[in-house]
């Protein structure tokens, strides 16, 4: 494939010898001939005789080399998805490499489609969304922009069909249906990549999801097996402590009078407080009861409205400082340091973010 940059660099056009000399050889022009005859239509069946003579043949030629250009232009752009485990961060350009490597090329190269399918990853993909559909959702390019909503429309079909993680999933689009009304009443106001009705039509499918998760009914499996209710409740109450959101309690204790019970315990949200702030944020924000006690619980709830909780996933995207390589933590990539380990940084969802700020 000929280079077509103006890197000085550049190994030139690609020429082809012929009886009539030396011709210039374009490595998509073959295809383009070949497409365009097919849907070519001449200028003289759909004008008449009068606008024929208007209309010379230079122009039909000008005409022709835009179709062409314009075809190929829109060819180039569908394909616009990877499945990339790892990519390549550049932020300025090297004689070796132009450009920088932007949010939405990240977002479009990294394999999201596949990590919402994977467990461990499927939390880290979410927050993810959530935190571009907070303030980077119009800095992402058209094609990144159709690549968001083409995995959102993947993790609200899986929400649907396998129940899990609702909660998450309201909670993302809660915020993507706030941006996106900002967005459209202040139109104008800020560049929006696209026109005016696709973003009503993405609002209009945002609001369509919300109703169907709120239309959701759980469904009670009937399982003859060993269920959480038969465990021993010293077993129940280490499942309990393993839990990192103070939502996820609430919800499970719902389940029973035992659960229920077990959520309440106060030890359980002291260490759960304990775990995601500090002393000095205690003490603004402590909340006594009538008989001088602590209340952890709702300490942990009006903690969490004024500072950021801990984020944990099962696994998550790396840096490595070394090859400037962004990658799939259990993929790698491959390294040339001595010592990888010592090189690879993890990528929280705000790192991925502001690792594209330039």
């Amino acid at each position: 494939m000929p280079f077509l940059g103006q890197d000085w660099r550049s190994p030139g056009w690609s020429w082809i010898k012929t009886e009539d000399g030396w011709k210039r050889c374009d490595a998509w022009s073959q295809e383009l001939e070949g497409e365009n005859s097919q849907c070519d239509i001449g200028h003289g069946i759909i004008l008449n005789s009068e606008d024929e003579e208007i209309f010379s043949n230079e122009e039909h030629e000008y005409a022709s080399k835009k179709r062409k250009k314009d075809h190929f232009r829109n060819d180039t752009n569908t394909q616009c998805f990877y499945r990339e485990n790892w990519i390549y961060v550049h932020k300025e350009s090297t004689r070796e490499r132009h450009g920088y490597c932007t949010l939405g090329e990240a977002f479009n190269r990294l394999d999201f489609s596949s990590a919402i399918q994977d467990i461990r990853r499927f939390n880290y993909v979410v927050r993810l969304l959530q935190l571009i559909a907070k303030s980077q959702l119009t800095s992402l390019s058209g094609v990144a922009q159709k690549n968001y909503f083409n995995i959102l429309d993947k993790i609200v079909q899986k929400v649907l069909g396998d129940h899990q993680n609702p909660r998450l999933i309201k909670d993302l689009l809660q915020d993507l249906s706030s941006t996106l009304c900002i967005l459209i009443r202040g139109v104008g106001k800020s560049v929006l990549v696209g026109n005016i009705n696709i973003w009503i039509c993405r609002l209009e499918t945002v609001l369509r999801w919300q109703q169907q998760l709120q239309n959701l009914q759980m469904t009670e499996q009937v399982d003859s097996g060993l269920t959480l209710s038969d465990l021993p409740v010293h077993m129940l109450s280490n499942i309990l402590h393993r839990f990192s959101d103070g939502w996820d309690i609430v919800t499970l204790g719902q389940v029973t009078p035992t659960l229920f019970a077990l959520s309440e315990d106060r030890q359980l949200w002291k260490k759960l407080c304990q775990y995601h702030f500090g002393e000095k944020q205690f003490c603004r924000h402590l909340i006594l009861s009538e008989k001088g006690h602590v209340e952890w619980k709702l300490m942990y709830f009006a903690l969490q409205k004024h500072y950021p909780t801990k984020e944990q996933y099962g696994d998550t995207l790396h840096f490595c400082r070394h090859c400037s390589i962004l990658f799939w933590k259990d993929s790698g990539h491959p390294c040339t340091a001595a010592d990888p380990d010592s090189c690879f940084t993890p990528v929280s969802p705000q790192h991925f973010i502001d690792l594209f700020k330039y």
